[in-house]
């Protein structure tokens, strides 16, 4: 009996301290979307939840990060958006995300149930109710936001970094930013992981790398109205989409629903031709950003608004300086963030999107710091004698790296509009901004010109992605003929669209469409870009850096000039085994698929073989008393060339790593094989046969005089017999194409057989690739520097 009465005492005494929570003197009171109180002698928040099973958009984000490209938590780095509701269970109220990726869209509530019920839903968490009164409940919210949301442990783990786990002793909220208003409240907490550091990333950038320390932001944000009108996706249109199954779908239609992501935007006069918007698209800019980069952001921004005017919006687009007292996680705001790490590292654009509609909430550029300062670099290198008389004379340098960033602003904001990339845009005039652009530099009179690098201004792709994406159309007009309209429009005018995958390279086979290419073809754009690269190198001196620099750092000015060829080299070999297509659809007109002629092939692959000539990698002699041992202090890094010569200076390992860039590519198996099937469907084609004895010729047969080129070349050709090895055993090689490679490796073992050392160790390589294929490894050459970013840049936006 004494137990009962005992337990019931506990009971109304609990009940009695719950129902006071509010009546606490030390609370500090928020009012706003979801009203909370925070309560500092315990370091809580309480969350005030009055409507139960009414959703809203939930968002975690880093308000601090890392500071590491290759770790990826960077500051501003925002995470997964999710339509969520609370839903009260027994003694909980439950944070329920429900699955959008299957859908029924009807009135039959029958049905809607039965798609609910066929797929999971996830609870986020859930919450002891400390104090219902009447419908009003109070739950201690504080567990929510200090657990691990952003995934850093799994990230840190991913990237072999080492095992941390959250110390909530040494985590706490963080109030700065801790914010309610109407439409929106805004929460923040430092948190603090503890563990033991396996990575050198995740050393190089921490004071203390076994305790990390981050803030995590979040957002509550009440779901748009029911206004906003999807606009349906378009594979042609260079918008990116979101997709969802709706079950309610007639059989005979398509099940998959695809809409397209974008701000809404309005005209305040839909019936003129010309008008403002109701509410326009503001972006702001991060008051952290330096002059002169800030001007140059805010330019390359306020380009978009050009592709507004056009489809008859007055000062719909705008950008302006981020208020000082505004906090750029807080989703009423568009960002574009200055963003700072240890090394050069990706620049992106991501949006917070309502995955019902596909409306753009909020949009959020991430731009890396150090980003600028490679493309200054590459102006350094590429110059006559900058400092020759001057240590002031950089302004040309500084010009063209604000160009670049001008482009670059522009690039991230069109991802956070709704764009996808546009690769084929560089052999149209640089017809978009969402190519990623090399830059165009050319020789006039023996001088090189920077004057049209980096092009200016949205280009006219841009302007049909904005017109599909944002114009309006009046009651009369039939919507889908008018968007189709549009692209055809620009189909005519001989604009084309295609995107990440069918770019990349590796083995990559769309022949036009690159990242970082230049020149109406890629064997143009190699010719110039070698010819260039060839000028430069001549005209390389001491006089590239400034008076009382260590040579040290004209080694590292001399990197991005030596491989400054790298990704036309890429472009080029994708000619070989390569297609031209379109993303055509039935009645517009467009040819699907079509083989690159043979005879274009041919010529790209001659101007391939010139980047594996010894005497275009080799660096001359005269320019090798420029890097000497490095000096104290100025050590190697990531972006240095790689060697096998201990502290001396090793140009053929240079050559090497050159040579390994090519061939990687042209030897790719997929390429292979599609040379193999080319080549059955039409006799007139290029054949593997061809290449390999291409690149024989112009390697194993190209005996150098020069004991200098003689060591080059075999650098060169111990990478050619690697990659034809590599092609001979290949799970994903053709066995057509195995039996080309293994008869090209007998043919020229035959040749082998002699005292020379050379060739005597030539001919035991493939003596035991014959023996022992099993034991075959393809080992990697001295790593190319870091090319991105302006190399392979892994500029994203969300992949929805």
């Amino acid at each position: 009996m004494k137990k009962i009465y005992f337990l019931l005492g506990f009971i109304i005494m609990g009940c009695s301290i719950n129902a006071q929570i509010l009546d606490k003197k030390d609370l500090q009171e928020f009012t706003g979307y979801f009203d909370f109180y925070y309560e500092e002698s315990t370091d809580k928040i309480y969350l005030k939840v009055e409507k139960l099973n009414t959703e809203f958009l939930y968002v975690n984000s880093l308000a601090s990060g890392v500071g590491s490209n290759d770790i990826g938590l960077d500051r501003g780095l925002l995470g997964g958006e999710r339509v969520v509701y609370f839903k009260k269970a027994g003694n909980k109220l439950l944070l329920v995300q429900p699955n959008l990726k299957y859908r029924a869209n009807t009135k039959n509530a029958l049905e809607k149930k039965s798609i609910e019920q066929a797929f999971a839903h996830s609870v986020l968490f859930g919450f002891k109710i400390l104090s219902d009164k009447k419908g009003e409940y109070i739950i201690d919210f504080t567990p929510f936001l200090m657990e691990d949301t952003n995934g850093v442990t799994s990230r840190l783990k991913r990237q072999k970094e080492g095992i941390y786990k959250l110390d909530k002793s040494k985590s706490a909220l963080s109030l700065e930013r801790t914010k309610a208003f109407p439409k929106n409240i805004e929460f923040e907490a430092l948190l603090t992981f503890k563990g033991e550091p396996t990575g050198r990333n995740l050393r190089s950038v921490t004071p203390t790398p076994s305790l990390i320390s981050v803030i995590q932001h979040h957002s509550f944000i009440e779901l748009p109205d029911s206004n906003y009108k999807p606009r349906v996706f378009d594979t042609r249109s260079g918008a990116i989409s979101i997709s969802y199954l709706d079950y309610a779908t007639p059989i005979e239609e398509d099940i998959t629903k695809r809409f397209i992501i974008r701000h809404r935007l309005v005209k305040k006069n839909p019936k003129s031709l010309k008008s403002k918007a109701v509410e326009p698209i503001i972006y702001y800019l991060d008051p952290g950003t330096p002059e002169p980069v800030r001007s140059a952001l805010l330019e390359g921004a306020r380009w978009w608004n050009e592709a507004y005017e056009a489809i008859g919006f007055e000062d719909a687009f705008q950008v302006k300086m981020l208020p000082k007292d505004a906090d750029p996680m807080d989703c009423r705001y568009n960002v574009i963030q200055w963003v700072h790490r240890s090394t050069r590292g990706w620049s992106y654009g991501a949006s917070v999107v309502d995955p019902r509609t596909g409306e753009i909430i909020k949009g959020h550029v991430s731009l890396g710091s150090l980003r600028i300062r490679q493309d200054f670099m590459i102006a350094q290198a590429l110059m006559n004698k900058p400092f020759a008389e001057r240590d002031e004379n950089y302004k040309p340098m500084l010009d063209m790296a604000l160009a670049r960033i001008r482009q670059l602003s522009a690039h991230e904001i069109g991802h956070t509009i709704g764009f996808a990339h546009n690769f084929a845009s560089s052999i149209n005039d640089r017809a978009s901004v969402m190519d990623y652009p090399h830059p165009l530099v050319s020789i006039n009179d023996g001088i090189i010109d920077f004057s049209k690098a980096y092009a200016t201004g949205i280009g006219n792709w841009d302007k049909v992605t904005v017109a599909y994406s944002y114009s309006e159309f009046d009651k009369k007009t039939d919507e889908k003929t008018a968007l189709r309209n549009i692209l055809k429009k620009a189909q005519n005018e001989g604009l084309r669209f295609i995107t990440d995958a069918d770019a990349r390279a590796a083995g990559g086979a769309h022949a036009f469409a690159h990242l970082w290419d230049n020149g109406k073809t890629p064997k143009a754009g190699l010719d110039e870009v070698l010819e260039l690269r060839k000028q430069a190198i001549a005209n390389f001196s001491v006089e590239n850096i400034k008076a009382y620099q260590p040579y040290s750092v004209l080694e590292d000015v001399f990197v991005p000039l030596y491989f400054y060829h790298r990704f036309q080299v890429e472009a080029a070999t994708k000619v070989i085994g390569g297609l031209d297509y379109n993303y055509a659809v039935k009645g517009d007109g467009q040819f699907t698929s079509k083989t690159v002629d043979g005879s274009i092939q041919r010529e790209t692959l001659d101007g391939i073989f010139n980047t594996i000539d010894a005497k275009v990698l080799a660096i001359p002699e005269d320019k090798l008393s420029l890097f000497p041992p490095r000096a104290f202090g100025y050590g190697r890094t990531r972006e240095s060339f790689k060697g096998k010569t201990g502290v001396a200076f090793d140009p053929l390992s240079a050559a090497n790593t050159a040579s390994d860039m090519t061939l990687k590519f042209l030897l790719h198996p997929q390429r292979a094989n599609r040379l193999i099937l080319q080549k059955s469907l039409d006799e007139t084609q290029l054949s593997l046969q061809d290449v390999l004895d291409g690149l024989f010729k112009n390697t194993f047969n190209n005996n150098q005089t020069d004991l200098y080129l003689q060591a080059i070349q075999h650098q060169i050709n111990i990478n050619v017999l690697k990659y034809v090895m590599n092609l001979a055993i290949n799970d994903n090689s053709y066995f057509q194409t195995k039996a080309i490679a293994n008869k090209s490796l007998a043919n020229l073992a035959i040749r082998f057989n002699s005292d020379d050392a050379i060739a005597m160790q030539y001919g035991l390589m493939i003596k035991e690739f014959n023996e022992h294929p099993e034991k075959f490894k393809l080992e990697s050459s001295p790593k190319i520097p870091d090319g991105s970013p302006i190399g392979t840049d892994i500029c994203t936006y969300k992949d929805y």
